[in-house]
């Protein structure tokens, strides 16, 4: 293995032990000594964990267990793999380390648990694992419905949030959604970062310049389509004029429409998340 490769290794490896330190101290310092529950395998882990008395380190293994062995058969051995050991190293933190119960304030403890437990499930899967079997599920599901992955994750935890209602309580059960919705957006952060890739459109006269000024000074990559304009401030038009398309990071967004003004005031500019890509001038951060 060359000395790229080591590194790279040793990387996700520091990755997924800080992320099930991070999921661990979400779980132990905020959510279980208050009650609170999280989505997904977790989620239903807590639950049952409240319910029975069973070990929370047990059930998180043992109701992954599944989701791993599908995680083998659809995305492979080495993924499955790392995940089992990622779990595992979840429910020995949770059975071994201690943390003490850090504030009493509820609105903290679901913001600030799920804040530590996204961490812990983001930076999880940049190392190449993931902490939830629920993922997994969904890729499965998503390829024999018509649903995305999204979807079918947002269906799971509205049905673990309403059996949460109406087993524990309303209350409990709206502290866990707020905890939820905290820890997918870290990991939504963790996964995409600041580095949030965007699609830019320029409909202008001034294409040629536009396009030199994107390449020359940013150093990106162009698309130009030829268009014909069909109504706009002037009523309707046949006006042949050039679109130009872009990806940069949002951090530039500002930036590049200054300049663009510079050039043509008029030009007209729209942006457009990006969900995946893959290939081009962008490099995207690997997520493993």
């Amino acid at each position: 293995m060359s000395q790229r490769g080591v590194g790279q290794m040793a990387l996700q490896v520091a990755m997924l032990l800080v992320g099930v330190f991070a999921a661990a101290l979400g779980l132990k310092g905020f959510l279980l000594p208050n009650g609170f529950i999280d989505g997904g395998v977790t989620g239903i882990a807590l639950m049952v964990s409240r319910l029975t008395g069973i070990s929370l380190s047990a059930l998180i293994l043992l109701i992954n267990v599944p989701f791993v062995v599908l995680g083998y058969y659809q995305l492979g051995p080495k993924f499955a793999v790392k995940t089992l050991l990622t779990i595992s190293a979840l429910a020995g933190a949770l059975l071994i380390v201690t943390f003490p119960s850090l504030t009493q304030d509820k609105l903290l403890i679901a913001v600030f648990g799920g804040f530590f437990l996204g961490a812990g499930v983001g930076l999880a899967m940049r190392g190449g694992g993931v902490l939830d079997g629920t993922e997994i599920l969904a890729v499965y599901l998503s390829r024999k419905m018509p649903a995305s992955i999204g979807d079918i994750v947002l269906i799971i935890n509205i049905v673990i949030f309403s059996v949460a209602a109406w087993l524990l309580s309303i209350e409990t059960a709206l502290y866990s959604i707020l905890a939820y919705l905290s820890a997918a957006k870290t990991v939504d952060f963790i996964l995409v970062g600041i580095e949030e890739y965007t699609g830019l459109t320029v409909l202008s006269f001034h294409s040629t310049e536009i396009r030199r000024m994107i390449t020359d000074k940013l150093h990106r990559g162009v698309t130009v389509y030829e268009c014909t304009q069909g109504y706009g401030s002037h009523g309707h038009q046949r006006l042949k004029v050039e679109a130009v398309f872009t990806i940069i990071t949002r951090l530039e967004v500002v930036n590049l429409t200054d300049e663009i003004h510079k050039i043509d005031p008029q030009a007209f500019v729209f942006t457009q998340s990006i969900g995946d890509m893959k290939g081009g001038l962008v490099k995207k951060r690997a997520l493993h």
